[in-house]
């Protein structure tokens, strides 16, 4: 199943979407964008498509190209802080409320 899952940063709709190989969205996260940084503020998972690993492929690939853009991550939304807090390998790539 997870190889049928492509995500890709739909950039006009300010958003990384997840589509079946049929075309299908299963899943979305809404960000905001502003100079070297990238907020995520809304993740969602369609109902028909939730517990495929979904929404976590849609973290990886975009906290991925926040690290290839040289971005700092700020997690607003509460499926992008739990990611965040069970996958070390990204705390780099957070930014503090304070910075």
């Amino acid at each position: 199943m997870q190889n049928d899952i492509a995500v890709a940063d739909a950039k006009e709709r300010s958003r990384y979407e997840a589509h079946a190989a049929d075309g299908t969205l299963m899943g979305f996260v809404d960000y905001h964008l502003h100079p070297g940084v990238i907020t995520f503020v809304h993740a969602e998972t369609l109902p028909e498509f939730r517990g495929r690993g979904v929404a976590g492929r849609i973290a990886a690939k975009s906290l991925d190209d926040a690290r290839a853009l040289g971005l700092r991550v700020r997690p607003a939304c509460p499926f992008y802080q739990s990611y965040l807090e069970e996958h070390p390998e990204y705390a780099d790539l957070v930014k503090e409320a304070a910075e």
